[in-house]
């Protein structure tokens, strides 16, 4: 029935992440794509109705921190993507390049 270890260590991976994205958070806002980066009017946008796992790196202020998130969209070069700390849901867009699919397959 799986590998009891392995679930801690996934729980204590996860912890880790989510004090790490708190620490980051208080170095400033979570920085996001603008408009104009975006484009959005004119490039096309998808939307996910099953959102992927994803790793990307995000800002907030001068620190950046790589999270676990969910690609909820995207455009041909910018995902937007949603990540938890605790009780807390970010948002935002990233540029494309700064996001690599999870292999969900196990």
């Amino acid at each position: 029935m799986g590998n009891p270890g392995a679930r801690l260590s996934a729980a204590l991976d996860q912890r880790s992440q989510h004090q790490s994205i708190l620490a980051a958070a208080k170095h400033g806002p979570l920085q996001s794509l603008t408009d104009r980066e975006l484009d959005a009017r004119e490039k096309p946008m998808t939307v996910y109705p099953r959102p992927k796992r994803v790793r990307a790196w995000v800002r907030f202020g001068p620190e950046s921190v790589r999270v676990d998130a969910k690609l909820m969209r995207s455009t041909p070069l910018a995902a937007g993507i949603e990540f938890r700390a605790e009780d807390q849901v970010f948002r935002c867009w990233v540029w494309g390049n700064a996001v690599t699919l999870v292999d969900e397959a196990i």
